[in-house]
C-alpha cells in the first residue's frame, strides 16, 4: 500500500484562513487535473501574481516528464495541496464539482490496491481514466491541515 508520504514545498502566508482555503481549493482544481506540466510549471502557475509565495503547501511530480527520485513506482503523477484548518467539506464539494465539469474526470471505480484510506480521510475514490489509466482522489485532514490529492497510476497498474 502507498501511504501519503509527502515531500512538500511550504509557502508562507499572511492571508486569512478562509481565503487561504478558498485559494488552495481553487488552485488544486485549476492545476492538479492538468496533465503535461512539470513541477516547475505547476509551481509557476500557482505563484502569486506579485511573485509572492502561496499560503499553502504543494507536492507535485510527474515521472513521465521528469525524474522524481522519491516517487513510488506505482504512481506516475501526484499533485497535492495542503493548508491549515479543517476544510474537508468545502474541499470535497469543490472536488466533486470539478470532476463533474466537462471534460468529466473519469468515473468512479473500486479503490486500487495501491491506496487505502489514511487516518483523517474524508474522501478517497478510484477513477477510471482514458488510455487504461486510473487516478485516486483523496481528501482528508492530516496534522490539522486539509489535504487534497490526486495520484495518477500508469496504464497497466493492475499488472504490478
Amino acid at each position: 500500500m502507498i501511504r501519503a508520504a509527502v515531500i512538500c514545498i511550504a509557502f508562507a502566508s499572511t492571508a486569512a484562513a478562509g481565503s487561504v482555503a478558498d485559494s488552495a481549493i481553487a488552485s488544486f482544481n485549476a492545476i492538479c487535473f492538468k496533465a503535461g506540466q512539470t513541477a516547475a510549471e505547476a509551481r509557476a502557475r500557482l505563484q502569486g501574481r506579485d511573485g509572492s509565495p502561496l499560503p499553502y503547501a504543494l507536492t507535485f511530480w510527474d515521472i513521465t516528464l521528469e525524474p522524481a527520485p522519491d516517487a513510488p513506482p506505482q504512481i506516475e503523477r501526484r499533485c497535492e495541496v495542503a493548508f491549515d484548518g479543517d476544510h474537508t467539506d468545502a474541499a470535497i464539494a469543490a472536488l466533486r464539482a470539478q470532476m463533474a465539469t466537462p471534460p468529466v474526470f473519469g468515473f468512479a471505480i473500486a479503490l486500487p490496491a495501491t491506496h487505502e484510506p489514511l487516518p483523517g480521510t474524508a474522501l478517497i475514490e478510484g477513477r477510471e481514466l482514458l488510455r487504461g489509466r486510473v487516478a485516486v482522489v483523496h481528501v482528508g485532514l492530516r496534522d490539522g491541515r486539509t489535504f487534497m490529492a490526486v495520484d495518477r497510476l500508469p496504464a497497466g497498474w493492475e499488472d504490478g
